[in-house]
């Protein structure tokens, strides 16, 4: 039996190649290329991976040592999806690491903003406002609160 290609199947399997290349372009930053490896430490900047060994996080809803967030600084915990952030002195803070724009998983803090490498946006490390867009909307703020000496999820 043999199988005529017609314009519309040649079309038709084009369109979805691209979309495809497409989709992928958009978000192609694995989290290692986006944060910087497991834990990348870069002018007020973290990215926490969990720690097999202590049980931190799962089970208890630690986030994060209170020391490993810098004050005016922050630190994006991949495993969580969560930013922290200590605007001031004593002061912790969380919101949502997908960037608001298109998706993505925001790369870094720095200057007292969280950026997001895909399009530039940048939102205060303070309240989750937009700083600078594209993006348009504020990163959603997840409630925390501090035990000891960890940011948990509250």
């Amino acid at each position: 039996m043999t199988h005529a290609l017609t314009r519309r199947s040649v079309l038709g399997g084009a369109a979805a190649v691209g979309g495809a290349a497409l989709l992928a372009a958009c978000g192609s930053d694995t989290a290692d290329e986006a944060t910087g490896g497991d834990t990348a430490t870069d002018g007020g900047s973290a990215t926490q991976e969990p720690n097999a060994d202590d049980g931190a996080g799962a089970l208890d809803g630690a986030l994060v040592s209170t020391s490993d967030v810098p004050v005016g600084g922050g630190v994006i915990v991949a495993a969580s999806q969560v930013v922290v952030t200590q605007p001031t002195e004593g002061d912790f803070k969380a919101f949502s690491s997908t960037c608001t724009h298109q998706g993505c998983q925001v790369s870094s803090v720095s200057d007292e903003q969280i950026v997001c490498a895909c399009h530039n946006s940048r939102f205060s490390i303070a309240d989750g406002s937009v700083l600078g867009g594209p993006a348009t909307a504020p990163l959603p703020e997840v409630s925390v609160s501090v035990s000891g000496d960890q940011v948990v999820s509250a």
